[in-house]
Formats: structure tokens, sequence, C-alpha cells
């Protein structure tokens, strides 16, 4: 019995030739054209249609993730550029608010000077603070008001707050200024509240003495001290600083106190400079109800 012989397809080399050239051809137009390759595909026989459809399937597949691949690069890279567009910016307004912020403050001082100016009878000229003291011989600042704008040594300096110190050296366009903690500054002070005077003056330690302070006085800790307008470049009455102890007796005659200055001199920017102590304002008077008797005790 003869059995059933199944039949052996073989390829010829000129077959296998053609299907290679096909494949490849296939693959370029894929490359060249992934569109109208798939759409010939389509119209294609079933044989040659199975043969490379896979292949170039997957080629498609991968020619997509591709592109997907290039366009998320593509977008993220404008969002890095837009993110150091935003970056920029932003240190630019912080630049801008940071100036406005600084001018802010400015406007607020110099208002308050300016009504320390309307509101005090002293004629003061406004400087800024353009240096400071590298010595250890002594504590000044460096003002941008000099001889051409009327300052002289010994004018007094000074801020809303209270006393600065002292004009010691003056040049055309600047002058300098001892704080009030130097040892080489001296002004009579008042105790506010005991109405006692003595000698403020600095000390090497960088603090304020106040010195020949009568023996009987009852100075306390935290009482005003002020200007009492008899020595110095100030008027009565400006504000000098704090009481914070009483000391001993100076050889059983005068007490001495150490006060805190009223002044941060660590924070000066801007001072007022005493042209003159004296009022330069016209008292108010009405002249005919004052009579020979009383026209001196009655003016202010």
């Amino acid at each position: 019995m003869i059995g059933r012989v199944r039949p052996l397809v073989l390829w010829s080399s000129g077959t296998r030739r053609l299907v290679v050239v096909l494949v490849v051809v296939a693959l370029v137009l894929l490359f060249l054209l992934p569109r109208q390759t798939q759409f010939l595909l389509k119209h294609l026989g079933k044989p040659v249609s199975d043969l490379i459809g896979i292949p170039l399937t997957l080629m498609a597949d991968v020619d997509q993730g591709v592109r997907d691949w290039w366009n998320q690069y593509v977008a993220l890279q404008g969002i890095d550029r837009q993110n150091r567009e935003l970056k920029t910016k932003i240190q630019e307004l912080e630049g801008e608010l940071n100036q406005l912020r600084e001018q802010a403050l400015a406007s607020q001082r110099l208002a308050a000077m300016l009504d320390f100016q309307e509101e005090s009878a002293m004629a003061t000229l406004g400087a800024r603070v353009i240096g400071r003291s590298a010595s250890n011989w002594y504590r000044g600042v460096v003002l941008d008001k000099g001889e051409d704008d009327g300052v002289s040594a010994e004018m007094g300096v000074l801020t809303p707050a209270g006393v600065v110190g002292l004009i010691v050296k003056v040049a055309s366009s600047t002058s300098i200024a001892l704080l009030i903690t130097d040892p080489n500054v001296a002004v009579t002070g008042l105790v506010q509240r005991t109405r006692d005077e003595g000698i403020i003056q600095g000390t090497a330690e960088g603090y304020i003495r106040m010195k020949y302070i009568p023996p009987l006085a009852e100075v306390k800790e935290g009482d005003a001290v002020v200007t009492s307008g008899l020595m110095g470049g100030f008027p009565r009455g400006i504000l000098i600083g704090q009481v914070l102890q009483v000391g001993e007796l100076e050889g059983n005659l005068f007490q001495t106190a150490q006060v805190s200055p009223i002044v941060d001199f660590g924070k000066l920017e801007e001072v007022l400079i005493i042209l003159s102590p004296r009022s330069t304002k016209t008292p108010e008077l009405i002249v005919g109800s004052l009579t020979p008797e009383t026209e001196i005790s009655q003016i202010p």
C-alpha cells in the first residue's frame, strides 16, 4: 500500500530573492512613505500581505513611537525655556519690589524729618550718611554736607529721635560728625524728671556717662536725659537717652549715671545738622495786651 505523499514545497533561490527584494522595497517605502505603504498593502494579495505585513506594522509602530517621543522632547524643551524665562522675570520683579520697598522706607524717614523740621524752631539742614569711621580711635560718620552748605564745626547733629553728635571737621562738600558715644564729645544734659544737670560724655567702651550729678539728686533707672541747652550746639530738650543705672559718688561730691542712647547709631542713614539752635520763629505776641510791668515776664 502506497502511503499518502505529503507535498513538499520548496522555494527556489529565485523565489527567495524575490521575497527578500519585496521585503526590502516594502521597508524602504515604509520609511519614505509610511502612510502610502500601508494603503498599498491593503490592496495587495493576502500571501504578500501576510508575509510582510507583520514587520511593516512593527516598523510603523516604531516610527509612530519615535514621532511621539520627538514631539514630547520638543514640548519639554519649550517648557524648560518658558521656565527659564519665568525665573528671569521673577528675579527682575523681586529686584523692582526691593527697590520700591527701599524707596518706601526712605520716604517714611524723610517724611519724619520734614515733620520734625516744620515743628521745630531750629534752623536745620538735612544730610545723608555716606561713610563711617573705621578707626578704633574715634566713633564718627561722614556726611554729604559741608562748608559750601553752611556747615561749620561744633554744630549739633540729630535725628527726629534724638541727639547724634557734633560736627568736628568740615570740608567743602562733606563733614565729619563724632557720635555722642565718643569720649571726645561732651554736652550738658538734664535729667528730665528731677531737673538735675550734668555733663554727658562718651566712654571708651562705647556707652554714655552722665557725670557731675548733684549728690542729693534722686536720679532713677529709666529717667529720660535731654540736652540742657547751656553748652554745645543743641537747644534745650533734645532727647539723649535713658538712665540705665546710677553709679558711685565721684570723690563723695557727685553722682554718675550710665545712659543708654536713644538713637541706634548702627542704622543711621539721614540726619539733621543744626545750623542755629536758637528759635527762628517769631513769637506770637498781642502787643496791645502788654503793659510795661508785664511785658518782659509774659514773653515766651
